[in-house]
């Protein structure tokens, strides 16, 4: 697995040696940043690689031209496996790694930013993605105007509401790749 392009491009990945961990593949991730940098949501972003794993996802928008990327997972083990990436590409100036549960995100403070672009590649099967969005959009972490990519298993049918809107959704093997933007709702 490496990086796919931009100042990184062509630089390898530590990986997981279990399956605790599914990376994205490089061909489902190129895919992806193609739709993005399509939309303009790359260059300057404030990101967030949520159930970050490997790190693949943030370190590929850093990679392109996004500014920042904030790590998150709950798993100790994945964390480390993405500090290591970022270590490795000498990339920890522009990058935070926490221990966080994305689906019970605290709120936001005024000293911390919203997120441009979101990148949510949850384990399948466990109906995370909806709650994580949720989560961040209760916590005021989703700038307006922002992208959020989901990686799922093909059959799950995520829950458009709260300011999200359906972009687009592509499907490879049993990936789904589906892209949001969010327009918050004013309170009325």
């Amino acid at each position: 697995m490496k990086i796919v392009s931009g100042i990184f491009g062509g630089r390898k990945l530590f990986t997981p040696q279990n399956r605790d961990v599914r990376p994205t593949s490089d061909k489902i991730r190129g895919a992806i940043f193609n739709m993005l940098q399509s939309r303009g949501a790359i260059d300057g972003a404030n990101v967030l690689d949520a159930f970050c794993g490997t790190g693949a996802l943030g370190l590929e928008a850093l990679s392109r031209g996004s500014d920042h990327c904030t790590f998150t997972d709950k798993n100790r083990h994945s964390l480390e496996l993405a500090q290591d990436n970022v270590e490795m590409l000498n990339a920890g100036e522009i990058c935070t790694l926490s221990t966080k549960d994305a689906t019970k995100i605290n709120a936001r403070t005024d000293q911390q930013k919203s997120y441009d672009l979101i990148f949510l590649d949850p384990p399948y099967s466990k109906g995370l993605v909806d709650q994580a969005l949720s989560s961040l959009i209760k916590g005021d972490w989703i700038s307006p105007n922002s992208w959020i990519v989901c990686e799922t298993e093909r059959s799950c049918t995520i829950v458009i509401k709260n300011g999200l809107i359906l972009d687009g959704e592509k499907t490879y093997g049993d990936t789904k790749i589906t892209l949001l933007s969010y327009q918050p709702i004013a309170p009325e």
